[in-house]
């Protein structure tokens, strides 16, 4: 049996740059980090002579290329495995959140896989494969950033260039900086998922009209990451955040709606200094940056909302069980 651990990431700015319809005119950059909360996939040889995948409805399957869950069915082809086997994933929040779920699968998968076959595969080949599977092969209009947060972890700012090349820069923070960072961060579950094929399909389209703001999302990424690397102030990190989702929103596509505005407004009118809905938007998570002493008041502002515990990790897509 083997068994993967993979990271889901938060995005704090520079959403939309890592989509073609951007890159392929300049470079794009986001700042992101990956958090531990975690997606697991395991594999085991069967004894029966059929596939087995296990999510949330289970297959079972002759043959690999009857296999409806495309990520694994992919992910088998591009690792050349096509024995019996038995996969499961458990994720530790639920798809469609704005946690970068369906890549962070697609990572676990594929360092399972390979490991299956003893391979030890770089972060590297990992985030390309991915990347491959979800936009080449089945066409999902998405951008490259949640692939490299999850198989490389930590606190990253990655850069997007016109070749489709990808640069991931660790961002030296200090211990005491990150630490505060965490106990500043509430997230806070709007309690509604959504796809964002849709969004994120309106969002290429309007691109090239929107070209200056998203230029600006880019260079606030820079900025923010020269703060949490430099000064550690994290009450100018925040107003940069603010800024940054003040941007997003401005490209409309369904990014934000009435209720999230609701929410974020009240989270401020009782202590946030800034925040963002994480992926792409339209549901999922809304990260909070406020001090400790107000994240009471925030959370009755809000209704008490389910909450995440944040906390940064280090490690990217990792094998954390191997057995005969």
């Amino acid at each position: 049996m083997i068994i993967s651990q993979t990271p889901y990431r938060v995005s704090f700015a520079g959403g939309g740059t890592d989509l073609p319809a951007f890159y392929r005119n300049e470079p794009g950059a986001v700042l992101s980090v990956a958090i531990s909360r975690y997606m697991y996939v395991t594999v085991h040889r069967r004894f029966e002579p059929t596939f087995r995948i296990a999510y949330s409805r289970i297959e079972l399957c002759d043959k690999r290329n009857a296999i409806e869950h495309e990520l694994v069915r992919e992910a088998l082809g591009l690792t050349g495995i096509d024995e019996p086997l038995e996969v499961t994933t458990i994720g530790d929040v639920p798809s469609g959140t704005g946690m970068g779920s369906s890549s962070t699968l697609t990572v676990g998968l594929l360092n399972a896989f390979y490991a299956y076959n003893g391979k030890a595969v770089s972060a590297a080949n990992l985030s390309r494969d991915a990347c491959h599977i979800e936009i080449d092969l089945l066409g999902k209009p998405i951008g490259r950033q949640d692939q490299y947060a999850a198989a490389y972890g930590g606190f990253n700012y990655i850069k997007f260039n016109g070749d489709h090349s990808v640069v991931v820069e660790p961002v030296p923070c200090r211990t005491e900086t990150l630490d505060e960072l965490q106990r500043r961060i509430l997230l806070l579950y709007t309690n509604r998922t959504r796809s964002a094929d849709g969004i994120l399909r309106k969002q290429s389209a309007k691109t090239n009209d929107k070209l200056g703001v998203l230029r600006t999302m880019r260079d606030l990424a820079g900025e923010m990451r020269e703060v949490i690397a430099g000064s550690g102030d994290l009450d100018a990190f925040a107003l940069l955040l603010h800024e940054a989702w003040r941007l997003k929103r401005s490209l409309g596509c369904g990014i934000s709606n009435s209720g999230v505005d609701q929410w974020y407004e009240a989270a401020c009118k009782a202590g946030a200094q800034g925040g963002k809905l994480l992926g792409a938007g339209g549901g999922g998570f809304v990260l909070l940056i406020a001090p400790p002493e107000r994240h009471e008041a925030i959370r009755s502002a809000v209704g008490y909302p389910t909450e995440l515990p944040f906390a940064v990790e280090r490690n990217g897509s990792r094998i954390i069980f191997i057995s005969e």
